[in-house]
């Protein structure tokens, strides 16, 4: 298998020690048709990122038309200014779907018998890659969300006002684009703090519930092996050297993060007890002597995503480490 999945010869705490090369993994002819269908999701990550980023909102005009409410000029601006928006939120929606979808290609492959974890990443390590940046992309994704109130503030307004409209009988051609159903569905999806983590957490449960013949410990230990993957990266100048970028690095973290709050929502224990097979005081301790700007966003997403940090089964040294 080459350079790019190598089992560490230390074993430390009892935990798992792998290095992937996550820069250069390149798929094999029996990952082909999975990866192929997974790229093409992933191809579009950085326009929907570059879409959300310069995501302005319609506050001003929002504003305008809440205090003139006779102005049919005014209405008419905010109505205008919204409904691009709104479409272009139903295209990042549409998205999450996709994602999920591949999401769960990738697990179908990576925790299938009879092969173990460790053994589908050595044998299908661009796989392996592809699920990193999944999660790469939904951390990236949901930093820039949680920036954007904007978001929430023009689609309550979106919702407001397509109802009074209805009732008015006014003619709404983006309800061919958006009808009620699908808004339900993007309010929900919109009104989480994290949606896009929200969307693969729930994408992972309803996985490991759907397929009740495969042991769960095939998908814990997939992700868990994942998360000291990036740990030993991000831990050790040896690998860590051998990336092209700081970027990576980043990646890693993200990576991690994304894998250890998938583990605490799918493992009935979660990630945080003394059973847990990620080395969560590490994991914590990799990310805090990183640059405070590179991990603030990370340390609060372990915090207020995770599903069992606040148990009593949760050790009070790890706690501390988070407040």
């Amino acid at each position: 298998m080459g350079n790019l999945l190598k089992v560490l010869s230390r074993e430390i705490e009892n935990y798992p020690h792998f290095f992937l090369d996550f820069e250069n993994a390149q798929p094999t002819g029996g990952e082909r048709e999975v990866w192929n269908q997974v790229n093409a999701v992933l191809q579009e990550s950085e326009s929907i990122l570059s879409g959300l980023q310069a995501y302005k909102g319609a506050g001003q005009e929002i504003k305008e038309a809440i205090q003139n409410p006779n102005d049919f000029m005014h209405q008419e601006r905010a109505w205008n200014s919204v409904c691009p928006l709104v479409i272009k939120l139903k295209k990042f929606y549409s998205f999450s779907l996709r994602l999920e979808e591949a999401l769960q290609s990738l697990l179908e492959t990576l925790t299938c018998p009879p092969f173990t974890p460790t053994q589908h990443l050595e044998r299908e390590q661009a796989l392996a890659k592809q699920f990193a940046e999944i999660l790469h992309f939904t951390l990236r994704f949901d930093e820039l969300k949680m920036r954007i109130p904007a978001i929430q503030n023009d689609f309550s307004y979106y919702r407001r006002t397509i109802s009074r409209n209805r009732i008015n009988n006014m003619n709404l051609d983006i309800e061919s684009e958006v009808n009620n159903e699908m808004a339900n569905r993007m309010s929900l999806f919109y009104a989480e703090a994290t949606p896009m983590l929200k969307t693969l957490s729930n994408a992972t449960t309803n996985f490991v519930t759907e397929n009740k013949t495969r042991p769960l410990e095939n998908t814990t230990d997939c992700l868990s092996t994942m998360a000291s993957i990036c740990k030993v990266m991000l831990e050790t100048p040896e690998y860590s050297s051998r990336f092209s970028s700081e970027e990576t690095l980043l990646f890693c973290m993200r990576v991690m993060v994304g894998v250890i709050i998938l583990y605490d929502h799918v493992h009935p224990n979660g990630a945080f007890n003394k059973s847990s097979k990620i080395d969560m005081k590490g994991c914590i301790k990799v990310l805090k002597e990183q640059p405070t700007d590179n991990v603030e966003g990370l340390l609060n997403a372990l915090k207020f995503t995770t599903k069992h940090l606040n148990e009593e089964s949760t050790p009070k040294s790890i706690r501390t480490m988070l407040q």
